[in-house]
């Protein structure tokens, strides 16, 4: 095997990006795990499995902007960034914000996105108003004013594209948009209790709120998945010579739990263990559609989820269960914790990634750009993917895993609240699980008691303290004002990422 990608070796890439996926969401990272991932598993025997990789945010909307430009959300707003509800935008991709769909375009690559986009769309009024969000304001949409989308996927370095604005079972906005265009506007009142309530409770956070009708709840992800086939089938009978990029932005395990009907009862785990067994099924479908169009040799497929389990989930899941969406880890989605945004990220690329991988090296979401980045030959520019490294030698499994290709590592919680890593040390600019309140009856169970609750922040070893449990805030006071003035420097340069950036071997003769 070469460490060389010539020019005319360039993978095609396809990134399978799921939402409130926990870290023991899947049997591979979790051998307690109530059910089974079995495509899950074979793909991460058949490449590397990463066991401390976060995602950027612990929700949805920043996550995906860290994934799409390979930077953290306060780059883009100054500070946190929320989920959009309703006809939510701008964009949080600025336009002169670098993506990884332009960087492949721009490379050769044919692009598309297939899924949940959720990163902010720009909608007008009759009177060419831009609209906030708010589901009544989806009513108000001009829609010949504001479509083609002006921020859609295609304006943002997609070629092809068919999306959801927010989440596709959750939010409104339901609309379902094909290349930038609302084929069936909303213009229906939608109504949850039309919906199946898996267990009596499953359909929790269907929200009401304005769709097209015919709009298909129960399928989502299975016609994003026919979407993605559809895109890299005929392309590959079109263009056979040029490679593709393509992102499929699952539904699944987002609330409310809605396996589509041919999954009802798959496992002995309940309704969201049926919807994972959905997930698993549909990267089984991808890696076998790769097998069927011979290009599996051909192709990069990376696996990663944009934060932690829901609360209501990982209650439920425990309780009825016992199984633990967070892996044991404390927290779980807005938290700064690390239940919050230690996630699953498997990458699998036969030939070139050597199988049975296990890496602990410390990687974020971000990192998908610089990696592909290396992987493509690029050197990107120094004001793009401000906060992404590259990967590839550790996918390669040529980093030393005693050195960390990351010096630190920010994240950031459900309002914006910074964490950093160096190492083991793990500093948390607040007080608190910087996300959920802990106080209500169903989180009060998982309440650990502060062992320095006058301090203003939080500073843990997690060689020695795995699960957050001793604040070491004031009895590590040098480490913890390093930490401090390292996350300082890192939040007003611009970059947490190096400069002058280098394809890593990419063209070595």
């Amino acid at each position: 095997m070469t460490d060389a990608i010539r020019a005319n070796e360039r993978p095609n890439i396809l990134i399978i990006y799921t939402d409130d996926l926990g870290f023991g969401d899947l049997s591979c990272y979790n051998n307690n795990a109530a059910y089974e991932t079995p495509r899950l598993d074979q793909m991460a025997a058949e490449g590397i499995r990463f066991t401390d990789a976060h995602s950027p945010s612990t929700i949805c909307s920043p996550s995906r902007y860290g994934l799409f430009s390979g930077q953290q959300i306060f780059r883009s707003t100054g500070r946190g960034g929320g989920a959009f509800e309703g006809p939510g935008g701008p964009s949080y991709l600025k336009p002169d914000t670098l993506t990884i769909g332009q960087m492949l375009k721009e490379q050769g690559y044919r692009t598309g996105v297939f899924g949940k986009w959720h990163v902010g769309l720009t909608w007008f009024d009759k009177d060419g108003q831009r609209l906030g969000g708010g589901f009544e304001n989806s009513l108000l949409i001009d829609y010949e004013k504001s479509t083609p989308l002006i921020d859609g996927p295609n304006e943002r370095g997609f070629d092809e594209s068919f999306i959801t604005p927010n989440c596709p079972n959750t939010d409104p906005l339901y609309v379902y948009i094909e290349n930038g265009m609302v084929a069936t506007r909303a213009s229906q009142r939608h109504d949850p209790k039309s919906l199946p309530n898996p267990g009596g409770k499953w359909r929790w956070d269907n929200d009401a709120g304005w769709m097209s009708p015919g709009y298909d709840f129960m399928n989502a992800d299975l016609l994003f998945f026919e979407k993605a086939k559809t895109f890299i089938t005929e392309h590959r009978k079109d263009t056979p010579d040029q490679p593709f990029f393509a992102v499929l932005s699952t539904q699944i395990a987002h609330a409310p739990v809605l396996p589509a009907e041919e999954f009802n009862g798959a496992t002995d785990a309940g309704p969201r263990a049926d919807f994972v067994w959905e997930l698993d099924v549909i990267v089984g479908r991808v890696l076998d559609l790769l097998k069927e169009l011979d290009i599996d040799d051909e192709t990069l497929v990376l696996f990663n989820s944009d934060n932690g389990a829901e609360t209501v989930h990982v209650n439920w899941m425990r309780e009825d269960h016992d199984h633990d969406p967070s892996g044991g880890w404390r927290g779980m989605k807005r938290d700064g914790w690390e239940g919050g945004h230690r996630v699953p990220f498997i990458a699998r690329w036969p030939g070139k990634i050597p199988p049975n991988q296990v890496s602990s090296q410390m990687t974020s979401t971000t990192d998908i750009f610089a990696t592909v980045a290396s992987i493509v030959g690029v050197s990107l520019p120094d004001d793009a993917a401000t906060d992404s490294f590259d990967m590839w030698p550790v996918m390669l499994g040529q980093q030393d895993e005693s050195i960390s290709v990351r010096p630190h590592l920010l994240t950031q919680s459900f309002g914006g609240e910074f964490q950093i890593r160096q190492g083991a040390w793990k500093y948390l600019d607040h007080k608190g699980s910087g996300g959920n309140n802990y106080d209500v009856p169903n989180m009060k169970r998982w309440i650990i008691p502060e062992k320095a609750s006058n301090a203003p922040g939080q500073l843990y070893n997690l060689n020695d303290d795995p699960y957050e449990t001793n604040n070491l805030y004031f009895s590590e006071e040098t480490k913890r004002n390093e930490l401090q003035e390292l996350l300082r420097r890192l939040k007003a340069s611009g970059r947490s990422a190096p400069m002058n950036r280098k394809p890593f071997q990419a063209w070595k003769q």
